[in-house]
């Protein structure tokens, strides 16, 4: 295993009350997550993926069990100290870019810095992502996988140990979409962030360290990769 655990999470269950029905979206989910580690959590949409990605993030409170941040129990912080996580040590890329449309993208990214204790330079981000040509466009004068490079720009620009993404290639077509999984795997590679990805696209997961299954809130299967394969390599 590649490092140190990250996260360790414990008998983590989630569960959404509406009126008397009750959702079971996560059910004794036990997991650790490692220092460096591209992991993918693949599974049927409504499977319980994005449920455990936002616990992992601060995002959420389970209903059950306990989850650690390295010594730190998430599980039992406060809402104050949740945002000090969120904004100290976790990146978060989404299916839908939430650019400032008024912004450029240099000044879309820079935003994030603002708030970092050790941020990268904007600029330089850009340039990771290769867009270091397209600092000064707004985001209507940039394609879709542009933009969803300038949100993960923005997301590594302040040095997170974590990297959270929730379906970043599900609005993009597919030769787009692989750009998009090149530059997760380099931002892994070049800066070793943990980087967790959520998908319903099974070939994705040839790329990752570890492929984490998801059915029915439950993990159902987690299987390593002997050797993980490029973007370029993965067909869907």
């Amino acid at each position: 295993m590649r490092g140190d655990a990250v996260f360790h999470v414990h008998g983590v269950s989630k569960v959404y009350r509406m009126g008397e029905v009750e959702v079971h979206a996560l059910r004794e989910v036990d997991l650790d997550l490692y220092e460096g580690e591209l992991v993918v959590l693949l599974g049927a949409s409504g499977s319980g993926k994005s449920t455990l990605l936002n616990i992992l993030g601060g995002l959420d409170r389970p209903t059950r069990g306990e989850v650690f941040y390295r010594d730190h129990q998430l599980t039992s912080a406060s809402d104050a100290q949740l945002t000090e996580f969120r904004r100290e040590h976790v990146g978060f890329v989404f299916q839908f870019y939430n650019l400032i449309p008024s912004l450029t993208a240099l000044e879309n990214v820079a935003l994030v810095t603002q708030i970092a204790a050790n941020p990268m330079d904007p600029a330089q981000a850009l340039e990771l992502v290769g867009l270091g040509d397209r600092r000064n466009h707004f985001p209507a004068q940039l394609s879709g996988g542009e933009q969803q490079r300038v949100a993960i720009a923005r997301a590594v620009a302040k040095r997170p140990d974590v990297l959270l993404c929730d379906e970043p290639t599900g609005a993009l077509d597919y030769a787009t979409g692989k750009l998009v999984l090149e530059v997760l795997e380099r931002v892994n590679r070049e800066l070793g962030t943990i980087t967790v990805l959520i998908t319903h696209n099974a070939a994705i997961a040839a790329m990752a360290d570890r492929v984490i299954r998801i059915g029915s809130g439950r993990i159902v299967g987690i299987e390593r990769n002997a050797t993980r394969a490029s973007p370029s390599e993965i067909s869907w």
